[in-house]
């Protein structure tokens, strides 16, 4: 349905995505046209209700289509009440967030959820009430304009797989009324349940086993995927995504900038399946992209898929039928503190080269740490071929990021641990896994060095990948492990708070110092960032390879862009290596300005190098990157 009575902008938009849209909803929904119907006047509504200056921002972002793909986009991942107590808090700091040159801010979940039931804010009660003690939905408006002011866009997490069982619909479906039973996955008894448990693995097996629950209230079973207050939302019923899809367009209104879809892959649910990334899932999460390209063009889909390569890409869908715009980059992630803990860069090889195979317009966001664990969902198949089984490897790998290990001095803790499968999950700030815990309570300033090359050699190495970078608030100042969620009731039992501790704003000032351990890494990684936003080479859309180094613990990765070239090495072991190569000659080190022949480059360790040449310029070659009073020096490795 398309009204001449609706805005001419909007017509044009729907029309424009219309026989697509409808064609999607009706395979889905089994040719309702009344659900059909009011899912284009909730698209109206929403449109109408949009803020004369969020809709200019679309129009702008709609003639600047690579907006964020910019080399100089940065973000940075925060709770809001971890990182200033309130959202007026965070208002008061975004000069700080500016100084780090931050251009996108992603708020930890924030909406309305019950205390000790909330799996941290994951388990939403009300879509559109912000959790009291951080503000208000006006809050967040005004926050989101503030932004927008200085060219820092926002992200939110959108919870879409489930309700907290106090969201409205789980309260009303308790009473017994069958329209909002129907939202969620309610049974009468165990028989079909069991038959779903027969094929659906367990995310959570030894903290909130099974997929399902008993519902006293009305003596029914009910789906539970990941924790018993979390309901399972019914998307075969069109009503859930209609109003889930306005849920989302409502967050879009305040200002948000990009949506990160948690859990994606598990909102469509058939008995006999895993349960997990069903072609239902894609027609959905395309129909929420149309969705958007309509209310609100100016925005983004964050899709979460913390799943093998294989798994991930499909969610990119098609240049010609994009789903979501940016996917996380998880794989590389674990492989990288995989690569920590062995030493050895041929796993990381293997997965980068994928990544690196993939059309260009895909769009990853890559990070060292985020607000979750780090599982080892590695490629076993390959490790498998360098005598590697999964049980004991993945027992090494917590076992040293632990310190559990003879001679490790990284100190993380296990998270979900399963001794009876063998299996656990990683957790812990980037500088106490880098080492840096352990060399301060030793006061080793050898360690401490150690620590913090390693530290800046992997944040070097996230910014030299394509996509956007983005890092866990307070590692840009080495922020520690928090230990004091072992004293707390609410706490206790979830490690991964061992890294969401409150930022420290004690130890801010102490950047401007670079005799410590917050002004080395903050100097140091505002200078690599800078680097990143100066060169075109690390443009999303340059080319780029894997380089072998003939040496397994360095990282060899090339880069090239419209005359641009970057040759980038690390060094993953604690010892001096030489990279192998035989590449340009008269390469600029862009870290530290020397001209460095690029053949048999000899780095310290966890040491690194970005050379860089300038294949436009035969005569000046790396000259051209330099500024005109630098010191120009010539190094042969």
């Amino acid at each position: 349905m398309i009204s001449k009575a609706w805005d001419k902008e909007f017509r044009q938009r729907l029309e424009k995505a219309y026989d697509e849209l409808k064609w999607l909803y009706c395979e889905l929904y089994h040719d309702d046209q009344q659900a059909f119907d009011y899912f284009c006047t909730v698209l109206n509504q929403y449109y109408e209700e949009r803020s004369s200056a969020l809709k200019e921002l679309d129009r702008y972002r709609l003639s600047h289509p690579d907006w964020y793909k910019k080399t100089d986009m940065l973000g940075m991942q925060m709770y809001v009440n971890a990182f200033a107590g309130n959202l007026q808090g965070v208002r008061s700091h975004l000069d700080y967030i500016k100084e780090c040159g931050v251009n996108y801010i992603h708020l930890m979940p924030l909406l309305e959820s019950p205390a000790g039931r909330s799996d941290g804010g994951y388990a939403v009660s009300n879509f559109r009430r912000v959790q009291p003690e951080l503000g208000t939905m006006e809050d967040l408006a005004e926050l989101a304009a503030d932004c927008h002011s200085q060219d820092i866009c926002l992200c939110l997490d959108f919870v879409m797989n489930h309700t907290s069982e106090d969201h409205e619909w789980a309260v009303r479906a308790r009473q017994g009324e069958k329209e909002f039973q129907d939202r969620y996955f309610f049974f009468d008894n165990w028989d079909i349940p069991m038959a779903y448990e027969a094929t659906v693995p367990q995310v959570f097996p030894t903290t909130a086993p099974g997929n399902f629950s008993w519902c006293e209230a009305v003596r029914k079973v009910v789906m539970t995927t990941f924790y018993p207050y979390q309901w399972d939302l019914n998307y075969a019923n069109p009503v859930v995504f209609n109003d889930m899809t306005a849920n989302m367009l409502y967050l879009y209104n305040q200002g948000i900038d990009i949506i990160r879809l948690d859990a994606v892959p598990y909102i469509w649910k058939c008995l006999g399946t895993n349960c997990r990334n069903l072609p239902q899932v894609h027609n959905l999460v395309r129909m929420m992209h149309i969705a958007a390209d309509i209310v609100c063009p100016g925005t983004l889909l964050l899709g979460e898929v913390v799943m093998e390569p294989s798994k991930v890409v499909p969610y990119f869908g098609t240049v010609d039928k994009p789903e979501c715009q940016m996917l996380y980059n998880v794989t590389t992630m674990a492989s990288t503190w995989h690569t920590v803990a062995t030493r050895d860069v041929r796993l990381l090889k293997h997965q980068l080269g994928t990544v690196f195979a993939l059309p260009h317009e895909y769009m990853f966001l890559n990070y060292l740490r985020c607000h979750d664990d780090i599982g080892w969902g590695l490629d076993y198949d390959y490790l498998r071929q360098f005598g590697l089984q999964e049980v004991a490897h993945k027992k090494y790998l917590n076992d040293y990021l632990t310190g559990k290990w003879a001679g490790s001095d990284m100190r993380g803790e296990l998270y979900n641990d399963d001794p009876r499968l063998g299996d656990a999950r990683l957790c812990g700030t980037t500088a106490s896994l880098c080492g840096l815990e352990a060399a301060e309570y030793e006061n080793d300033p050898v360690k401490a060095d150690r620590a913090i090359q390693l530290d800046i050699m992997l944040h070097a190495f996230l910014l030299t990948q394509s996509g956007v970078p983005i890092i866990y608030s307070g590692d840009e100042i080495g922020q520690l492990n928090d230990y004091s969620y072992h004293d707390n009731s609410l706490k206790w039992d979830d490690s991964r708070y061992i890294h969401r501790g409150d930022f420290n704003w004690d130890q801010v000032m102490a950047k401007d110092d670079p005799t410590t351990r917050q002004g080395r890494i903050f100097t140091a990684l505002r200078r690599l960032e800078k680097l990143r936003a100066s060169h075109m080479v690390f443009d999303n859309n340059a080319d780029a390879w894997i380089i072998e180094t003939y040496n397994d613990h360095v990282l060899g990765i090339g880069r090239y862009y419209e005359g641009e070239k970057l040759i980038a090495l690390f060094n993953f072991s604690e010892d001096p290596q030489v990279a192998w190569i035989q590449d340009e000659p008269e390469c600029l080190n862009l870290w530290n300005e020397e001209y460095w022949d690029a053949r048999n480059i000899g780095l310290p360790g966890y040491g690194f190098v970005w050379l860089y040449k300038d294949m436009r310029s035969p005569e000046e070659g790396a000259r051209a990157a330099l500024p005109e009073n630098s010191n120009r020096r010539k190094k042969t490795a």
